[in-house]
């Protein structure tokens, strides 16, 4: 995940057919890493389209990673992190051996910590907009200075800021960004919305 943009795209439910055109313009307005979760039609097809021809300038991953199986397939796919939406130490292990960044799905302080004592990359606070900017202060308070975290579900253009000021470094971006079926004009369109509220987010 790169921290000089550190907002992923979450493409849940692409298709195959049509992975390579929302990426397109995902890099387009500036964005450098997309997840692809593993709850999309035929992921297997999506990622490894995504990682062939995009893999050298953008970073692709997968998210909704449960299972260590999941995780030595997606090593083979050549991809560069994983998000998960609980945290499963088997997985992080298998990560980490394949020497796979992770960001790990948490809600609690003590989901956190066994993330942390397993390796985890990241954290990955979900449903953030459920929880909102003040949990994630609370929470930020008692983690490692070092360990980044990223707001997922619920993050908007209107309330990105929030999160980043709360002390996320960064964020997944769903279905305010990319809903399944959606055209690549919608894409787009949601795409310069999230990178310009970056932006500002940066002047402040």
């Amino acid at each position: 995940m790169n921290i000089r943009n550190p907002l992923v795209a979450i493409l849940r439910g692409i298709t195959p057919d049509e992975v390579l055109a929302h990426i397109d313009v995902l890099a387009t307005a500036g964005f450098t890493t997309v997840e692809i979760p593993l709850n999309s039609p035929d992921w297997q097809t999506s990622i490894a389209i995504a990682v062939a021809h995009y893999g050298q300038t953008i970073h692709i991953g997968a998210g909704t990673v449960t299972a260590v199986s999941e995780v030595n397939l997606l090593s083979a796919f050549k991809c560069s992190f994983i998000l998960t939406p609980n945290t499963d130490p088997s997985v992080i292990d298998a990560a980490r051996d394949a020497g796979m960044t992770t960001c790990i799905g948490c809600h609690t302080a003590s989901e956190a910590f066994v993330a942390i004592h397993h390796g985890a990359s990241a954290l990955k606070i979900f449903p953030a907009g459920e929880l909102g900017p003040g949990y994630i202060r609370a929470l930020k308070a008692v983690l490692p200075t070092h360990i980044p975290l990223y707001a997922v579900g619920g993050i908007r253009p209107d309330n990105l800021a929030d999160y980043l000021n709360a002390g996320c470094i960064g964020a997944g971006l769903g279905s305010d960004l990319y809903r399944a079926g959606q055209t690549v004009n919608q894409t787009a369109k949601n795409a310069q919305a999230f990178i310009e509220a970056w932006n500002a987010c940066k002047q402040q």
